[in-house]
């Protein structure tokens, strides 16, 4: 949980809870409730108890190795959870130690992709939004159709985080984000992968790239859709002949 991510968009992952529940259609073939089903160690769904991990000293240790280096290392949280899940076994000082962890980790850009950006205002520490949300901190939510865009993305952009971005995968649909790109400092795209994947249509990416590329968007395709990643891995990444690898700009913490 995990030294090296095999996700493209991230090196490492950290789950400081495990468990979720589905919320909408992008959770319908939820790859980490597969792998809890699969392990016996997760608990899923609303009447499973969220349990805390074992691994908080993963990211303190990725911090002190990141001091100095050229580049900034990414972290997930949470792959087999969600950071702003309000379920009622997730103890407050589950959250927080993690926004302590946060701050302890400077070195660290921490990426919080949440289903449920309505709760970062109830859940974040408050000094977020009197002080400044820490320049570590992207904030990211899921929008895999037209109606979770307009419904998750104008709580994202309230929050003046300085990367907020969105992961559109899986893809179930066409998303327009012209009302909400130009407070957007990032968009990740995708099909769905696993052996009950839903078909995407080529032009629901397209429309995600030119969108971002009209207002200077960093844009990342992430994957095709396919029953396994080996299928998927063997389309590659192009879309239309192009590798899409964009990420925000680096910017050091200090103001």
């Amino acid at each position: 949980m995990a030294e090296n991510s095999g996700i493209e968009w991230t090196n490492h992952t950290f789950n400081p809870w495990t468990g979720c529940t589905a919320v909408s259609a992008a959770c319908d073939n939820c790859y980490a409730e597969a792998w809890a089903k699969r392990s016996g160690h997760v608990q899923w769904g609303p009447h499973g108890e969220r349990r805390r991990t074992k691994t908080w000293g993963n990211p303190v240790k990725w911090n002190r190795r990141a001091e100095g280096a050229p580049e900034r290392p990414r972290v997930f949280c949470a792959s087999l959870a969600d950071v702003f899940d309000n379920h009622r076994s997730i103890e407050a000082a589950w959250r927080r130690e993690l926004w302590a962890l946060i701050d302890q980790t400077p070195n660290l850009d921490w990426l919080l992709l949440t289903k449920r950006p309505q709760n970062i205002v109830k859940f974040a520490p408050e000094s977020w939004f009197t002080c400044g949300i820490p320049r570590n901190v992207w904030l990211g939510t899921t929008v895999e159709n037209q109606e979770e865009a307009d419904r998750r993305i104008p709580h994202l952009v309230q929050c003046p985080a300085r990367v907020r971005f969105l992961s559109c995968e899986p893809m179930q649909g066409p998303v327009s984000i012209r009302r909400y790109v130009r407070k957007l400092e990032w968009v990740i795209a995708g099909g769905e992968s696993g052996p009950r994947f839903r078909a995407a249509d080529p032009d629901w990416f397209r429309g995600l790239r030119d969108q971002c590329a009209a207002h200077d968007v960093p844009f990342l395709f992430k994957q095709w859709e396919g029953a396994n990643q080996k299928i998927i891995k063997a389309k590659g990444r192009e879309l239309d002949g192009v590798v899409h690898d964009g990420y925000p700009q680096p910017v050091g913490i200090a103001a």
